[in-house]
């Protein structure tokens, strides 16, 4: 079987890079057609100095959509073949201005002609396939310009680590877990406090017989995540105890934990969620501002000296 047969769209990467290397071998021989010894790569800078002269070498590489540094390397070549110069700028010496020498304006009628006919006969081509190439690489750039293929493959393996992951209810058995995770977390950043230990050594007493909850991510058989639901009032929780193991972040787990919990507490009745965090928590603020959390200074004073900001989530609606 074929490899692009066997990979499908996974290697589209590849298989693009197989037809630009198909297409620039054979431009290589359209441009010995017209006499030219030019070489393809050069294109792109040679047209866009030779349509508009005097740009300097960051509106090039803007009008043709190639970094700084490829458009840089291009230049030298062409500069040593004779068919550019690159002079400062007189109004800013800061700015190189770029511009045809004299055996490079006589050969752009030629390359004129050629780019006409290029184009008729790719037009042509065009007219042969069942998909117009042309317009799907524009719809392909623009999807990938509001999402990039690595924002994509990501959403896809979180969904299926997801659909991997159990939220559990806590038992006896995982206390060690629940301190160890939240430990692990409070002394990167911090240093273990007295209200910490209490009730991470002790989450019956101090969490669940006063009406809380607290849930546990299992993946691959270990518990890789917590979070308790701290009951402060009749109708309002304290999300709290919130860890994920380093070994499994940015995996999307934090937030399947905390969709869990605002899911419990609604359907514990409550109206409200609040919790207390650190600004140096970046990836955590991000995962609670994407929960639907917002500062608030309507709170009492925290217990823990780590804490400098803190949140609140209606659930009314």
């Amino acid at each position: 079987m074929d490899f692009f047969e066997q990979l499908g769209p996974a290697a589209l990467g590849s298989r693009l890079r197989r037809l630009s290397e198909q297409v620039t071998g054979q431009a290589a021989d359209v441009y010995r057609l017209y006499g030219l010894a030019f070489e393809p790569r050069w294109f792109p800078v040679f047209y866009a100095v030779a349509a508009e002269p005097g740009l300097h070498v960051g509106e090039i590489a803007e009008r043709i959509g190639q970094t700084h540094a490829a458009v840089s390397q291009v230049l030298k070549e062409l500069v040593k073949q004779a068919l550019v110069q690159v002079q400062r700028g007189e109004a800013d010496q800061r700015r190189s201005i770029v511009t045809l020498t004299e055996k490079g304006a006589a050969i752009w009628p030629v390359l004129q002609q050629q780019t006409q006919d290029v184009r008729q006969a790719t037009e042509q081509l065009l007219t042969e396939t069942r998909h117009n190439l042309w317009l799907a690489l524009e719809e392909t750039e623009y999807a990938l310009s509001r999402q990039s293929l690595a924002k994509r493959v990501k959403a896809i393996r979180n969904q299926r680590i997801r659909a991997a992951v159990d939220i559990l209810d806590f038992q006896p058995e995982y206390q060690p877990d629940f301190k160890q995770l939240n430990v692990e977390w409070i002394e990167t950043y911090f240093r273990v406090e007295e209200a910490d230990l209490k009730a991470l050594d002790h989450p019956q007493e101090y969490i669940l017989a006063r009406g809380g909850h607290i849930l546990l991510a299992r993946y691959q058989g270990r518990i890789v995540g917590t979070c308790a639901l701290i009951p402060m009032d009749a109708t309002t929780y304290e999300l709290a105890k919130m860890a994920v193991s380093p070994l499994v972040q940015g995996l999307g787990i934090g937030r399947l934990l905390g969709d869990a919990a605002i899911a419990k507490a609604r359907a514990l009745g409550a109206s409200r969620l609040y919790l207390e965090s650190n600004t140096r928590l970046t990836p955590a603020l991000n995962l609670y501002h994407q929960l639907g959390f917002r500062k608030t200074v309507a709170a009492p004073p925290s217990p823990y000296e780590r804490c400098n900001i803190q949140m609140e989530l209606p659930l009314l609606a």
